[in-house]
């Protein structure tokens, strides 16, 4: 299309109803970011960004949010699999049970995780005479973390199995493959690009946790305050540790939907 045919399509079409909604939903989504950095620009923000509290958070989010994200791996793919390539009754039951988290408001699931595992839960008063006490402790944390996140993680590695064709399969037990030397030489070379986004999608959701993680796990700094339970904290205590903090979390968010989406460019162009 030429530039004048263009420019004859802009003047004589009613644009205005698709910019006109689109503007009003972006100023809705970067505003607040924009604010978030905007303020944070008018303090110190190294000193509070390097504050004992701050750093604190930090560590235990990178450590909390890291252990979710291995167990979300090495128990998700193999669920995923099973999913995207076997048959059996139930199926359709499981694969709500594995979604329902990701639609669960946070405290919803927190309590649920509490009522669970609570010292007097249904399954944690069993753990109490072993010594083994999970509410409000690290554990708790990456519990929470890896209930929310994982499902992510499951979802993204069933739909790259499921993209696999058939006839590889077959092929591969046409040549004697077992079931473990099909995923391993053949399932995962194909299916690592969703394997690799399904887990920067579920690293980064644990590193954003907040509801189910203070319910749960509570807000002991040092022990169980994550970054977004700091930045929580810090509304009430240190505005400056919760902006930079804020901004910290921000830049990786970003970071890593960069690296996804190009990740997703390279799915749809191979």
């Amino acid at each position: 299309m030429s530039p004048q045919n263009r420019f004859t399509r802009w003047i004589t079409t009613p644009v205005w109803v698709f910019i006109l909604p689109s503007l009003v939903l972006l100023v809705l989504l970067g505003l607040p970011i924009f604010a978030v950095f905007w303020k944070s620009a008018g303090t110190d923000f190294f000193t509070y960004a390097l504050a004992p509290t701050a750093l604190s958070a930090l560590r235990l989010s990178l450590l909390t949010s890291s252990l979710s994200t291995l167990l979300a791996v090495a128990a998700g793919m193999p669920l995923a699999y099973i999913l995207a390539r076997w048959k059996f009754h139930g199926k359709t039951a499981l694969e709500l049970l594995v979604d329902l988290p990701v639609v669960l408001p946070p405290s919803v699931a927190g309590l649920a995780l509490l009522i669970a595992f609570g010292r007097q839960g249904v399954f944690g008063q069993w753990l109490v005479p072993l010594g083994i006490s999970l509410p409000f402790t690290t554990a708790a944390v990456v519990m929470a973390q890896t209930f929310v996140a994982a499902p992510l993680f499951v979802r993204s590695a069933k739909g790259g199995f499921v993209e696999i064709d058939p006839q590889l399969e077959e092929a591969a037990y046409v040549e004697g493959a077992n079931e473990l030397q099909l995923f391993r030489f053949v399932m995962l070379p194909l299916a690592w690009r969703s394997l690799l986004a399904g887990t920067i999608l579920t690293w980064t959701r644990a590193l954003g946790e907040f509801g189910a993680t203070i319910l749960f796990a509570g807000n002991l700094i040092g022990k169980t305050q994550t970054m977004p339970l700091a930045i929580y904290l810090g509304l009430e205590r240190s505005l400056g540790v919760a902006l930079a903090l804020s901004v910290m979390l921000v830049i990786v968010s970003v970071i890593l939907l960069g690296v996804l989406r190009q990740l997703e460019k390279k799915v749809h162009n191979s």
